[in-house]
């Protein structure tokens, strides 16, 4: 054996290892800055009432997005907004309702059943922002609603679901619009049992309220979704009071379509003026030469739902919903930012607005993305991530791409941490189409989101900081850290899964 060549191969094995070990040691210290005090104390920031439910768009809205700019400006990362700065913006049209001369009318096919029900008094409207009148048959819907028994997408495409809802079983309205959001559905009209002269006061309130729409696109493209009151209904068509009773005493869910009848809602309002909301972008730069032109994008939504106004305590904080998803962005750009933390592949980090009103914000960065969208090879998206279980976490969307078999190997290595990652525990609820990830997915990047779901303060005023369980987020966005590693210095991109990739991607 040549000795002098052995103790010179030695030696350069051992300098080439060097920057390994040192890197390793750097990850560990940099994870290590992910912690309980810091989420705690970053959640009560912007979910303090000062922020006044960073509704879209508004001036606390407008807070936050110059908070997380100031933290990513001081731990280094590199503006990805428009001309140089932190921020995307995009445009929004502000209006006001016409009440008087809109309505939702239900008439019979053949006959003289007619009953309307004008927006002053009987309509309360949460989404969709349609052009011209929509009009279509009806489907009804009742009973003790399980999921796998809803209406199949042939039932729902191109007519109206009508949901004749118990008060106590309001909170399913969400999964069931996106029910019908997803089958091609014209919209959807709760029969809302609360008392007409208290919901007349609500309807009222609403058509008071300066509206916000995306400008040419957002809500016009969603389908409508409001609610109206059973009683103005049965006093125009007493016929209706039997049906209703049946539909909402049955014991499973029951539905059936109505070719009697049609309903067509028509919706006039006047524009009040422009106005624009904020994505925040920062920008760690990967550190190899060739790599570096692909990035992986951190996304979380820094918007809520505002005030809901009437109430003594009527802001809707949003500690959950989702300051834990807005400051996991905030404390990843943190970790990431450390000596030795930065991975091959660069790295994005994203918080948007609009999320509550129809994804806009993420819509917004996939349709103009800072660097070419064939480049983010990966999207990794966190919403409502601090509160139920402590040790197990919903990764959304696991089974499309091989990101999926990425996050298990890494959670395997890093068993410390406590977190197991689960398939969607809900499929029912379709929660893959209805967070920010899903734009992405549209466009043919891989996702995975995570979420620990819903819980009774979603969208309540309840939804306070010092319900957040901290420690629990901490563990977990270390886990999210660590896989940002993995896939930051993988070999190869992430792949799709190819039927994932043909149902979701290409619509087939």
């Amino acid at each position: 054996m040549d000795v002098k060549r052995f103790l010179a191969a030695a030696s350069a094995a051992v300098v080439l290892a060097a920057p390994v070990g040192a890197q390793s040691k750097d990850v560990k210290k940099a994870a290590g800055t992910i912690t309980k005090a810091d989420v705690a104390r970053r959640i009560a920031i912007i979910a303090d009432d000062s922020m006044m439910g960073r509704d879209t768009p508004s001036p606390g809205l407008e807070m936050t997005a110059q908070y997380i700019a100031s933290e990513f400006r001081r731990f280094g990362l590199r503006p990805g907004g428009d001309s140089g700065t932190w921020f995307q913006r995009f445009p929004l049209v502000l209006k006001r309702r016409l009440a008087e001369q809109s309505y939702v009318e239900f008439t019979q096919v053949e006959g003289e059943g007619s009953i309307v029900l004008p927006y002053s008094t009987s309509v309360r409207h949460w989404a969709g922002e349609p052009s011209g009148p929509v009009s279509g048959e009806l489907v009804l819907l009742g009973g003790r609603i399980q999921a796998a028994e809803l209406p199949s997408d042939s039932v729902l495409k191109g007519r109206m679901l009508v949901w004749i809802a118990d008060t106590s079983m309001q909170q399913a309205g969400g999964e069931i619009f996106a029910r019908a959001m997803q089958a091609g559905a014209r919209g959807m009209i709760v029969i809302s049992n609360r008392d007409t002269a208290d919901f007349a006061k609500l309807a009222a309130a609403a058509a008071s309220q300066v509206m916000v729409t995306r400008a040419g696109a957002g809500a016009r493209d969603m389908p409508l979704a409001l609610s109206v009151p059973e009683g103005a209904i049965v006093a125009q068509f007493p016929d209706a009071a039997q049906t209703f009773a049946q539909f909402r005493a049955a014991p499973q869910t029951i539905s059936q379509v109505l070719p009697d009848w049609e309903v067509s809602v028509v919706v006039k309002d006047t524009v009040l003026g422009a106005a624009s909301s904020p994505n925040v972008v920062g920008i760690v730069e990967g550190t190899d030469p060739k790599l570096k032109h692909e990035y992986i994008v951190f996304s979380a939504h820094m918007d809520h739902i505002g005030i809901t106004p009437g109430r003594a305590d009527s802001i809707n904080n949003g500690a959950d919903d989702d300051a834990s998803g807005t400051i996991g962005i905030v404390e990843l750009a943190e970790a990431f930012s450390r000596k030795g933390a930065a991975p091959k592949r660069s790295l994005i980090f994203l918080t948007v607005s609009g999320e509550e009103k129809g994804l806009w914000g993420s819509e917004h960065f996939v349709n103009q993305p800072p660097v070419p969208l064939t480049q983010i090879i990966a999207n990794i998206n966190v919403d409502m991530i601090g509160r139920n279980w402590t040790d197990t976490i919903a990764v959304v969307g696991r089974e499309h791409s091989d990101l999926g078999q990425t996050l298990d190997r890494v959670a395997a290595r890093h068993r410390e941490l406590r977190m197991t990652p689960v398939n969607d525990p809900w499929p029912e609820e379709r929660i893959f189409y209805r967070s920010d990830h899903y734009n992405f997915a549209k466009k043919g990047v891989p996702i995975l989101f995570f979420t620990s779901g819903l819980h009774p303060d979603y969208h309540a005023v309840s939804d306070a900081p010092d319900k957040i369980d901290a420690e629990k987020e901490a563990r977990l966005l270390q886990l999210v850290f660590y896989l940002g590693q993995e896939v930051g210095n993988g070999a190869a991109r992430p792949a799709w899964v190819p039927a994932s990739y043909q149902e979701i991607v290409k619509g087939e």
